[in-house]
């Protein structure tokens, strides 16, 4: 018998001053069975750093064609693909090739700079890739904060995104990586 993906409920009030975007989200989120607490509030911090009214979850680790998030155009075009984690170039190449602007998110500690090693000449050609780098201390304690039902005020200023509730906080500081370098 296969396992069922866990629903949780998000409620984000976010104030973006680097964006100047201001705007409460009431999200589902849909956490496969293999997925952790940590990848799931990545995927929440990730959709708050590039919160928009088009902006959407996917199906995921569900599926290998399509990210994390994604924005699309009136005229179904990506506009922008977020990933996360360590994945393999192809594809972030392939994802460079079908979005207008692609965003990595990676975490996991130690296996970060091996990976960045082993990508990060290829990865350098492509132009509409940014990478960002979270660290582990973070993500740890921004995943504590997981619950089924969770409300969150969202703070995003000089880059520093911090996740409260009513009874704790959580700052994270996403460091922008290079390819190449």
């Amino acid at each position: 018998m296969a396992l069922k993906a866990t629903v949780f409920k998000a409620s984000l009030q976010i104030a973006d001053l680097d964006r100047h975007y201001y705007a409460d989200h009431h999200l589902t989120l849909a956490r496969h069975p293999s997925e952790t607490d940590e990848r799931m509030m990545i995927r929440l911090l990730a959709f708050a750093l590039n919160a928009s009214d088009q902006l959407e979850f996917t199906r995921g680790l569900s599926t290998d064609e399509e990210p994390e998030l994604w924005q699309k155009s009136l005229t179904d075009e990506i506009e922008l693909w977020v990933e996360l984690g360590l994945p393999e170039e192809d594809r972030l190449r392939k994802a460079c090739h079908r979005a207008d602007h692609v965003l990595l998110y990676t975490y996991g500690g130690r296996a970060v700079p091996v990976w960045q090693a082993k990508h990060g000449g290829k990865l350098a050609r492509h132009t509409n890739l940014t990478v960002f780098d979270l660290k582990a201390p973070e993500t740890e304690a921004l995943a504590s904060l997981a619950e089924r039902t969770m409300a969150f005020q969202v703070t995003i200023q000089d880059g520093i995104v911090t996740f409260s509730n009513t009874q704790a906080w959580v700052s994270v500081a996403p460091t922008r990586w290079q390819p190449g370098q």
